[in-house]
C-alpha cells in the first residue's frame, strides 16, 4: 500500500487537483475460481459464494491496489490513486491546458477496464481539494475541519477505552502538532495495562486535553515538501520525549513546517544523560525523515551544543559511537541555536 503522507504531498504543490471515486469498490474485481470456495459462508437458506471480494477480506485492499496501479501504469507524473481515491494533479509550471488531458488519459483508461466513478463525490480541476482526509492543494496541506471539529468536541473520556479513542483521532493529525508525543503523554499513560479502566482523570491530564485540542483548532498548516530546495531539521529532547521540525523556505524568506516529529520516551530512555537524549533525538529523527533527507545535503539544529562535536567524537560512550556511525548515512552539518531560539 502506498505512503498516505507521501501521496498527500506529491498533490499538496499542485496548481489544479481533480479527484475521483472508483464506487463499489472491491466488488468491481471478479474473484478467481479456486478462490471462490474459500469466500464460502452459512446462512439458514444454505451455502453461499461470493464471486467478488467481500469487504474484511484480509488481501483485498493490495488486490484491489494493484489492480489501481497498472491501471495508472506511466501516468504517475499527474495521477496517483489510494485504492479508489484517485487524484489528477497539475503541478506549477505547467500549461494549463494539461489538466484536460491529463483527465481524459485516465478516464480512457477507468473505461477501458471497466471500473465506476461516482460522480457526485467527484471533485474537478480546484485549486483546493478534500483528499485522504486532508485539505491539499498550492503547495499547503490541512487537517480536514469536520475532523478538527469532531475532536474540539470531544467529551472529557471516561475510561480507558474512550482515551484510547480520542488519542487515535487526535494521532491521525500529529504530524500538525509540535511535540505531540510530550503534550499527549499524561493521556498515553492512562492506557498503560497497569491502569484501571475507570480513569484516573487530572488536572495534568486536563491540561493536555485542552492543548492538543487547542494546537489543532489554530488552523495548523503545512508545506508540501519541494526537492529541489534544501531542508532544515530542528531537533530537541526533554525528560518525556523527543520531538523535531523539518522546515523550508518559502517564497516569503521565512522558513514554514513540513512535517512535525515527536516520541514519548520509555522508562530506561527517561533517566539517559542529556547527551544521550539529545543525540537519540537526531538519530531517532533523521530515521524517520529518512525518505525527504537521505541523499541530499540539509542542515541539522540542535540546541546542545555539545554535539556539534558529534562528527568527530572519539570518546568512551559506546552508545554516541553507535550512534555517530549510524548518522554516517546521512550528508548534514550540525548548527547550534540557544534554547530560547528552538
Amino acid at each position: 500500500m502506498p505512503r498516505t503522507d507521501e501521496l498527500l504531498e506529491k498533490v499538496g504543490w499542485a496548481q489544479f487537483i481533480s479527484t475521483l471515486d472508483l464506487t463499489k469498490g472491491y466488488w468491481q474485481v471478479p474473484l478467481h475460481e479456486s478462490a471462490k470456495e474459500r469466500s464460502a459462508f452459512i446462512t439458514h437458506l444454505g451455502l453461499y459464494e461470493f464471486n467478488v471480494p467481500p469487504f474484511r477480506l484480509q488481501n483485498a485492499p493490495a488486490t484491489f491496489q494493484k489492480l489501481v496501479d497498472g491501471l495508472l501504469a506511466g501516468l504517475g507524473e499527474y495521477a496517483v490513486a489510494y485504492l479508489y481515491d484517485v487524484a489528477i494533479f497539475q503541478i506549477p509550471g505547467q500549461n494549463t491546458w494539461n489538466i484536460y488531458k491529463h483527465l481524459q488519459k485516465v478516464f480512457e483508461r477507468i473505461r477501458e477496464a471497466g471500473l465506476t466513478v461516482k460522480a457526485k463525490k467527484c471533485q474537478i480541476g480546484l485549486n483546493r481539494v478534500t483528499y485522504l482526509g486532508h485539505q491539499v492543494g498550492q503547495g499547503t496541506i490541512n487537517p480536514l475541519q469536520v475532523k478538527v471539529d469532531a475532536i474540539q468536541k470531544w467529551p472529557v473520556p471516561k475510561s480507558k477505552k474512550q482515551v484510547q479513542s480520542f488519542l487515535g483521532l487526535a494521532g491521525y493529525h500529529r504530524r500538525f502538532v509540535p511535540q505531540y508525543s510530550q503534550i499527549a503523554a499524561p493521556l498515553t499513560d492512562l492506557t498503560k495495562k497497569k491502569q484501571p479502566n475507570a480513569v484516573q482523570w487530572t488536572e495534568e491530564c486536563q491540561k493536555a486535553f485542552n492543548q492538543l485540542k487547542a494546537t489543532l483548532m489554530s488552523d495548523p498548516v503545512l508545506r508540501a515538501p519541494d526537492f529541489d530546495k534544501l531542508f532544515l531539521v530542528t531537533t530537541d529532547a526533554s525528560e518525556r520525549g523527543v520531538g523535531a521540525v523539518l522546515m523550508q523556505e518559502g517564497p516569503n524568506q521565512e522558513f514554514h513546517p513540513v512535517v512535525f516529529l515527536s516520541k514519548k520516551l520509555s522508562e530506561r530512555e527517561s533517566h539517559w544523560s542529556i547527551s544521550e537524549k539529545e543525540c537519540y533525538a537526531i538519530v531517532y529523527v533523521l530515521e524517520m525523515l529518512r525518505p525527504y533527507v537521505w541523499g541530499r545535503r540539509f542542515h541539522l539544529q540542535t540546541d546542545h551544543a555539545a554535539l556539534q562535536w558529534l562528527h568527530t567524537t572519539r570518546g568512551n560512550n559506546k552508545k554516541l559511537i553507535r550512534w555517530r556511525l549510524a548518522l554516517q548515512d546521512f550528508d548534514f552539518d550540525i548548527q547550534h541555536i540557544s534554547g530560547a531560539s528552538n
